[in-house]
């Protein structure tokens, strides 16, 4: 009785677990659509927004039926830029998911398992199946950001001398982009990507599509002083400049930062693993002389 009651909480506390998981993951999904509509030209006051519900629900749906430039909007932003199968992504996850769950549950059969122990590990791939794949498509993109982000001081640089030789904005972003290629492609791209696009659409949308891509302080910072830049019609040249050595400011304040914090978090393993037991080192002796004696 015992240990089905505890395979009945072990199963009840995965599946709260994966519940909690995707419940956070829609939740962090929902603030970064906030925001980013904070910098959106084309968001409307007015507009009724709906409800956090009703978006629970969307989000859910959005699970089973994505479309093909969804999905390939996603591995194109954790870096596969010329992935060509993203059609069978989903159909591959849900074949897995499906085909997989069943052999299982044969398998599970022939060696006579319960079906308790059964349903747990068909449980335990199935939210492996749904939250896997999409865990590591959103680490890679996160570590693209970062990447891109650490770069960037080095590419303002590089822009403005393109710029203070007199090419255009735009034409030191397609020189770049070539040069570039051979040993840095995610810049590359990037620049590519946001030349072709300022095409189409102009530099100004461009850059609100680069900042939506690439959503940081520092891409922030640089879109944002840009498009002043080329409203105002001020200096480009001073202002990549100025805008390179803030953000190395800023990149190091933040680094000294996290050095500082280092020693309050040191602190707990300092007292778990160094001082707990030095005393015991120290008292173990003397009690066990009490005890020797008593």
């Amino acid at each position: 009785m015992m240990d089905m009651r505890m395979k009945i909480f072990l199963s009840l506390a995965l599946l709260a677990c994966g519940l909690l998981f995707g419940i956070f993951a829609l939740y962090r999904r929902f603030k970064k659509a906030n925001r980013l509509k904070q910098f959106s030209i084309d968001v409307r006051e007015t507009e009724q927004k709906p409800t956090l519900f009703v978006q629970l629900l969307d989000q859910v749906a959005s699970m089973f039926s994505k479309r093909d430039s969804d999905i390939e909007g996603k591995f194109y932003a954790a870096g596969f830029y010329h992935f060509k199968y993203a059609n069978l992504y989903i159909p591959t996850k849900f074949t897995l998911l499906i085909g997989c769950s069943i052999l299982i549950y044969l398998v599970g059969e022939s060696l006579n398992w319960d079906e308790l122990n059964s349903f747990i590990f068909i449980g335990i791939w199935v939210v492996f199946c749904l939250i896997a794949p999409d865990a590591y498509l959103d680490s890679k993109r996160k570590g693209l950001q970062r990447k891109l982000s650490g770069q960037l001081p080095y590419l303002l640089d590089l822009l403005a001398v393109c710029v203070q030789t007199g090419m255009t904005i735009e034409a030191a972003m397609t020189y770049l982009s070539k040069e570039m290629s051979g040993f840095d492609k995610d810049l590359a791209q990037l620049l590519k990507n946001t030349n072709d696009r300022s095409r189409l659409v102009g530099l100004d949308r461009a850059l609100d599509e680069l900042y939506e891509r690439v959503p940081t302080n520092e891409m922030r910072s640089f879109t944002m002083t840009l498009k002043q830049s080329l409203h105002y019609g001020t200096s480009i040249y001073g202002v990549l400049t100025t805008l390179a050595a803030d953000i190395r400011d800023v990149t190091m304040l933040s680094m000294e930062e996290k050095i500082g914090k280092l020693a309050a978090k040191m602190s707990i393993p300092l007292i778990l693993f160094i001082m707990m037991p030095v005393v015991i080192l120290i008292a173990a002796p003397g009690i066990m002389r009490i005890l020797a004696n008593a």
